[in-house]
């Protein structure tokens, strides 16, 4: 019996791995929209369908069933950022059974960061080379902005009249760290030639992410935008100079334009502070992070317990402890760093630290890798991409110093992301010289070829 035809996969490393959207890839963007956009919520007949949930089950079905050799698990395994992200994940579980609270523990562990941790791991082993990056980018600038332009629909600012109140899932000091992680995204696609469709859209995108930045008037989120600004002005090299600066100053007069007196007056108090509770009262910052370093000090190894540092709060705390009479607010550490320091020790602390540099060695990695120019381009997209990315990265970081967002959908996905940009460049390397008949490998390629090296699918 002669057997019939089969199709031919692409093998791994092809430019046509990644031609086309398939089943998996929906899924995972599906997955980015809800989990980072949380569109289920922001539209009431979706929320009770669960589709965070549904969307991560979807993907894992069709991740086992895929077959293709450019998806397998044991690559993305031995990467370096799953490995931090691996240990993060097992320490978070070694501290469960000695937590103030080991019932919420294992709830953080089990419903919260370890579909986390999965849903990374399946994100990059489902990245089949750049153009998915680019997709999953995409969605993840699409979530942020529907979320945007549905709090700009919706709500409104506070009695105040100057910054929003109370959102759907996140709050105004969340979402405005989560607009700057957005941001250089819509940057990216803005400056990409084609198509006409996805740049309109990143512009529309960016518009919303700017004015409701603006709403939420972030301290926090100021400091990280001018952070992240400060390097895409510096290091983005996809654009001129000139244009960067033009841009910045177009923004600023967006700024100037939008905000309020009592916008620039808050903001003034970054640097002037005047009677601000988070210096004066012991629930303000300064004081709950100083009680933060008191309990990973006192719990150097495992921590108070992942998801406990509002239990140490109510039941360590010297300010607990005084204010027996009149109780006492059970605070969240507002601050990414101190919140897995306190609660998953100083080992914790470390593979945390370890995951965002481990992230960022390897957008670096991908920037210094010299790839072939598209016809009018400054630098390759991948190169463009993984310095969008690095922005976007060093918005966390500066935002997420003033709050509590370490074990969260909105940053991991990122991370992958860079992880992913690691392996679609390992992919795009030319296979291995073939042996000549006596069992040399075949002269090396031309000096001028290695100048420019493999050309990125486009």
């Amino acid at each position: 019996m002669v057997a019939g035809p089969r199709t031919a996969q692409p093998p791994m490393g092809s430019p046509d791995a990644d031609r086309r959207w398939d089943v998996l890839l929906l899924a995972l963007a599906a997955y980015v929209l809800t989990a980072v956009g949380r569109v289920h919520q922001l539209f009431a007949f979706l929320e009770p369908l669960h589709l965070v949930l549904a969307c991560a089950a979807v993907a894992i079905c069709c991740y086992l069933v895929d077959g293709s050799r450019v998806r397998r698990l044991w690559p993305a395994l031995q990467d370096r950022t799953t490995r931090c992200v691996a240990g993060l994940t097992l320490w978070m579980a070694l501290s469960v059974p000695g937590a103030l609270w080991p019932g919420g523990a294992f709830q953080e562990l089990v419903d919260e960061f370890g579909k986390i941790a999965l849903m990374y791991l399946i994100l990059l082993a489902g990245i089949r080379g750049f153009r998915d990056v680019e997709r999953l980018g995409f969605t993840y600038l699409v979530a942020v902005g529907i979320y945007a332009a549905v709090v700009l629909n919706r709500f409104s600012v506070g009695e105040e009249r100057w910054r929003l109140g109370a959102l759907v899932y996140y709050d105004a000091n969340d979402f405005a760290t989560l607009a700057v992680m957005a941001l250089p995204l819509g940057v990216y696609f803005m400056v990409r030639p084609r198509p006409l469709w996805r740049r309109l859209a990143s512009a529309a995108a960016v518009i919303c992410l700017a004015v409701t930045f603006i709403w939420a008037g972030s301290r926090g989120g100021f400091l990280a935008l001018l952070a992240m600004g400060g390097f895409l002005l510096l290091r983005y090299r996809a654009i001129h100079i000139r244009w960067r600066i033009l841009t910045a100053v177009l923004i600023g007069l967006v700024f100037a334009g939008t905000a309020s007196d009592t916008y620039w007056e808050k903001m003034k108090t970054i640097v002037q502070p005047k009677d601000d509770y988070n210096l004066t009262e012991e629930e303000g910052r300064i004081q709950v992070w100083k009680r933060g370093l008191g309990y990973m000090a006192a719990h150097p190894l495992f921590g108070v317990g992942a998801g406990n540092f509002p239990a140490a709060e109510g039941t360590l705390s010297p300010f607990a402890r005084a204010s027996v009479l009149r109780g006492v607010k059970w605070s969240v550490s507002h601050n990414s760093y101190i919140q897995v320091g306190a609660e998953l020790g100083v080992p914790g602390l470390i593979l945390f630290i370890a995951t965002l540099w481990s992230a960022f060695r390897a957008l670096q990695g991908v920037q210094g890798r010299p790839t072939a120019l598209g016809r009018g381009e400054r630098s390759p997209p991948p190169a463009q991409l993984g310095q969008a990315l690095t922005a976007s990265l060093i918005g966390y970081l500066v935002g997420g110093f003033f709050l509590s967002l370490a074990y969260r959908d909105l940053l991991f996905v990122l991370v992958a992301l860079a992880a992913g940009m690691r392996k679609a460049a390992r992919l795009a390397l030319p296979p291995p010289l073939p042996l000549s008949p006596l069992g040399h490998s075949a002269p090396p390629p031309h000096p001028a070829s290695r100048l420019h090296g493999p050309a990125w699918p486009r």
